[in-house]
């Protein structure tokens, strides 16, 4: 079975986003810091919506637990996250540039992973790892935007799932009180709008709307 040529994809593309916008989004990059249920749906979103090149950073493999809300095959348990959601999302986006890194971020070497990407997104589970990624990013450049995320556990309403611009460069996804608990665990439609809330506002940021 052949796949579309690289012309074919993006005159689609083309056609659903409009020229401009579609020239944008292909040349931008994108990092994504964890690859579980936000971060692997917030990449697949990204490689549909035709971004140019994703930088992917976990240092965690593929597990049975991961597979009710992550973008993972039953097939990939036990094999890196990163080498996993590359093989996933070149099925979706043969052109798409992907670089990986299979580490754990830390202030030594968030900076080597961020560096070349204009948007960040944060897709931690941990306090702080995510207060760790937002100093790096907002008080390490001046022209980088974070996209976060807090609050998605539950059956709570989805209309609560929002999305917040808390300062001029920085973006917060989700309901911001819900957290995992006894009885109350992640699951994968709410999961998956929060990764919505913050991958639509990746796109909206490249094509060049800031507001919220």
């Amino acid at each position: 079975m052949s796949i579309p040529t690289r012309e074919q994809m993006l005159a689609a593309a083309v056609s659903r986003h409009g020229e401009a916008n579609q020239r944008a989004i292909s040349s931008a990059s994108v990092a994504i810091c964890g690859l579980g249920g936000i971060g692997s749906n917030v990449a697949v979103a990204l490689a549909r919506a035709g971004v140019g090149r994703l930088v992917l950073a976990d240092f965690d493999r593929v597990d049975v637990t991961n597979l009710q809300r992550q973008q993972y095959k039953a097939t990939q348990t036990g094999m890196l996250k990163t080498q996993a959601l590359k093989e996933n999302l070149l099925e979706i986006a043969p052109y798409i540039q992907i670089v990986t890194h299979n580490i754990r971020l830390t202030d030594d070497n968030v900076r080597t992973v961020i560096a070349d990407s204009q948007i960040v997104c944060e897709a931690f589970d941990d306090a702080q790892c995510k207060a760790m990624l937002a100093e790096a990013v907002l008080a390490g450049y001046t022209d980088k935007y974070l996209v976060a995320c807090s609050g998605m556990a539950g059956f709570g309403s989805p209309n609560a799932i929002k999305t917040r611009r808390i300062s001029g460069r920085f973006y917060l996804c989700g309901d911001g009180i819900s957290e995992v608990g006894e009885g109350l665990g992640l699951v994968s439609s709410r999961v998956m709008l929060c990764a919505a809330h913050q991958a639509h506002t990746i796109l909206r940021i490249i094509t060049g709307q800031t507001d919220v």
